[in-house]
């Protein structure tokens, strides 16, 4: 299964999905120090970020953006790629500058296609996600 995108910028990465049906924000819903979103309520509340494939369908938040995942990529806290199905060129530009893989452009319809625990690899060339293995 593959789910096209239509931005992408990083390296090719794999890793484990983390699915998300809320919007993210570096700064606000992410423990800077641990990787884990700690915002009360937040459905993925709990939820380790360190490594994974992450989806978001929005991106939430600015400027902090940029420094934000620069910080996390420097204490090996940060994401193997950020998906968005909307972002803003402030947190392109932060994850480009950070590192992180990232890609935009995916549709919430999609959300199907790919389930947290799911094996994925991201080919930003290809500008494709592609499901390796689904979780048992």
């Amino acid at each position: 299964m593959s789910i096209r995108v239509e931005r992408a910028f990083g390296e090719a990465v794999e890793g484990e999905a983390v699915v998300s049906e809320e919007g993210f924000s570096p700064r606000y819903d992410l423990d800077r120090w641990s990787g884990v979103i700690t915002k009360p309520g937040h459905k993925l509340e709990g939820v380790s970020l360190k490594d994974k494939v992450c989806f978001f369908p929005t991106a939430k938040g600015g400027i902090a953006a940029g420094w934000a995942f620069y910080d996390i990529k420097w204490k090996k806290i940060a994401p193997k790629a950020f998906i968005f199905g909307v972002t803003n060129p402030v947190m392109v530009q932060g994850a480009i500058f950070a590192g992180i893989t990232i890609a935009d452009g995916w549709s919430k319809d999609r959300r199907q296609d790919v389930a947290t625990g799911d094996w994925v690899r991201v080919d930003p060339a290809a500008r494709f996600v592609q499901v390796l293995r689904r979780s048992s």
